[in-house]
């Protein structure tokens, strides 16, 4: 049987891991082992981050609201509360981006609760 030597492989696997470290500073990006690990740990990372990135939304668009309150004399609390009497079912994305971009629908809707 004839001698098969794995370097076609070895540097396939290799480039593999490097172009996954593409952006990546220093040794990261140019060694093997060092590219290795920080993949792993950018892995385990993203996986937890793409969960807080659902908070860190809600409360940005908490802020957004608040401050877009605020020229009504209005808190975010009780414009929540109101909303939910009054069975307006507009979630905190949608009224964060009216307060930011159509600032006369937010004030209907503010209207509406009041």
């Amino acid at each position: 049987m004839a001698r098969v030597k794995g370097g076609i492989m070895a540097n396939k696997r290799r480039k593999y891991i490097l172009q996954q470290a593409k952006g990546y500073r220093f040794a990261r990006s140019k060694k093997v082992a060092a590219a290795r690990e920080a993949i792993y740990h950018a892995q385990l990372h993203a996986f937890d981050h793409r969960k807080d990135k659902k908070g860190d939304f809600r409360r940005l668009w908490i802020v957004r609201i608040n401050a877009a309150l605020r020229p009504f004399d209005m808190k975010y609390s009780r414009f929540i509360k109101a909303l939910a009497e009054k069975n307006i079912k507009l979630d905190r994305k949608v009224l964060a981006d009216l307060a930011m971009n159509r600032p006369d629908d937010f004030k209907r809707v503010v209207e509406a609760v009041k």
